[in-house]
């Protein structure tokens, strides 16, 4: 993502169009799930946020596409520029209204994040999205658009790696056996690993241990917070909400889960997993303050549902590919994310 102060500042900037945007109702029916991917696919390259203005680094992003066997289609506006945006909102939204209309084209991959994807949501054809379920790929601001469809499309979404994302062995076996396999997995921090960046981020902390079952939603938390009271959220009861974020301050976070707690959200869950946050410190000496791990043990141990701290998601190098919207287990106490279901066909 962007700068966080930049990206507080532009979320805060579309409010009033959020708001006042007329959004589709929110689907309430079975979870349908879109087909899986498959060797020779071709698969959708798109910029729903920001812009790569590297055509070297899509070179790359090409041939990581290639790499899993897939074919990439570029969106016809890839590679645009619009002041920080990867082209103009109608032309971004376009990209993704046309891919989703070609049945030519399997599932879609966002190349980055950044901030823009909340713009589009007003100019997104969910009649036409509905109607072709496929895999969304991406994580940091491609949340907007993950918990849009959860609440306006009906179908799994993947929050994973975008497409310029380093694509580890973690990163891709997690992704594999979800897109490809159409597996259950259950994630676990490889401790233990001789990859000490991995093994660095890979602990866990229990604030409430214990089984929780119930819907998987979340993303970034930014994100998630910036479109409270918009309308294109989905419903949170009795969710495994699993959050992530880079770059704020804990007090930030604190701002943020208080924000959640207000709107009713917290107060629905069934179990809550808070994944990685690269730079979440406070700025110089501290003494006093808050650390990231005693704000979230304020906000969720009260809660009284299972509840954990450092799953591998978010920005970070390997991450988990968690499919949005299916059924899942967490073990607070492990630190594990179990799916419950395929979240493909």
């Amino acid at each position: 993502m962007t700068m966080a102060l930049d990206r507080r500042a532009l979320m805060g900037g579309m409010g009033a169009l959020l708001v006042a945007a007329k959004s589709p109702p929110v689907v309430r029916q079975a979870l349908i799930k879109p087909p899986r991917l498959r060797p020779g696919d071709t698969v959708g390259l798109i910029e729903p946020a920001g812009f790569t203005d590297d055509a070297f680094d899509l070179d790359l992003v090409r041939e990581a596409i290639l790499a899993m066997g897939l074919k990439p289609r570029d969106a016809p506006h890839l590679a645009q520029r619009h002041g920080y945006l990867a082209g103009k909102d109608m032309d971004r939204a376009a990209d993704i209204n046309a891919m989703y209309a070609d049945p030519s084209v399997k599932a879609l991959f966002a190349v980055r994040g950044g901030w823009g994807c909340a713009r589009l949501l007003p100019y997104l054809d969910f009649a036409t999205i509905r109607a072709h379920p496929k895999l969304l790929v991406g994580f940091s601001d491609i949340t907007a658009l993950h918990l849009a469809f959860a609440a306006k499309a009906g179908f799994t979404t993947i929050h994973g790696p975008n497409a310029a994302s380093s694509w580890g062995k973690l990163s891709w076996d997690s992704f594999r056996a979800v897109a490809f396999d159409g597996g259950t997995p259950t994630f676990a921090n490889p401790l233990g690993t001789e990859d000490r960046l991995v093994q660095r981020s890979g602990r866990i902390r229990t604030f409430r241990s214990g089984f929780a079952r119930g819907r998987l939603l979340g993303g970034n938390l930014t994100v998630l917070a910036a479109l409270m009271g918009t309308g294109w959220l989905p419903d949170f009861t009795g969710a495994i909400l699993f959050i992530e974020d880079i770059d704020e301050a804990p007090y930030r976070i604190d701002r943020m889960l208080t924000q959640l707690a207000l709107g009713g959200v917290l107060g629905k869950l069934a179990g809550v997993v808070f994944g990685q946050c690269n730079g979440c410190t406070a700025a110089g000496p501290s003494y006093g303050g808050f650390t990231l791990s005693e704000v979230l043990q304020q906000h969720l141990e009260p809660l009284g549902v299972p509840a954990f701290q450092g799953a591998l998601f978010g920005h970070v190098a390997n991450q988990f590919s968690l499919p949005v919207g299916v059924q899942a287990e967490i073990d607070a106490g492990a630190g594990t994310i179990k799916l419950l279901e395929a979240g493909v066909a």
